[in-house]
């Protein structure tokens, strides 16, 4: 597979943008988690893993999770939701600190989310993070 043009990655990014924030109706923390996730995986994905069909299937995915508030809108609105309060355990961690059975809860539980969102992935062929 050959390495994608800057336009090409920079049209993907717009499209998965504009979709994302269809599928979250511009909703204030939804669209702003979104908009933290995807320029992550764009700064931190090699160029090689880019793969349009993935992309394409995705930025469909969102299209129907705009358009009605189904199981792809759910599905969408719970990935941003554990997103956020991910980003907000990291920020009041300082002042109450998890006991280490707590962690380790904590730990296989992200486990399983993760493992449950690469099954969904591939499935699907989808780039959801």
């Amino acid at each position: 597979m050959s390495t994608p043009s800057p336009q090409e990655v920079t049209h993907a990014y717009r499209h998965l943008y504009r979709g994302l924030l269809r599928a979250v109706q511009f909703s204030k923390p939804a669209r702003y988690v979104a908009r933290d996730q995807l320029r992550r995986a764009f700064r931190t994905e090699h160029p090689s893993s880019f793969n349009q069909e993935k992309i394409d299937r995705t930025v469909e995915f969102l299209g129907f999770a705009a358009k009605e508030a189904g199981l792809e809108h759910r599905i969408v609105r719970n990935l941003l939701h554990t997103a956020y309060w991910e980003q907000k355990k990291y920020i009041f961690v300082k002042y109450r600190r998890p006991t280490t059975i707590q962690r380790q809860i904590q730990g296989t539980a992200k486990l399983h989310y993760q493992m449950t969102l690469a099954m969904l992935n591939d499935s699907m062929g989808l780039c959801l993070r």
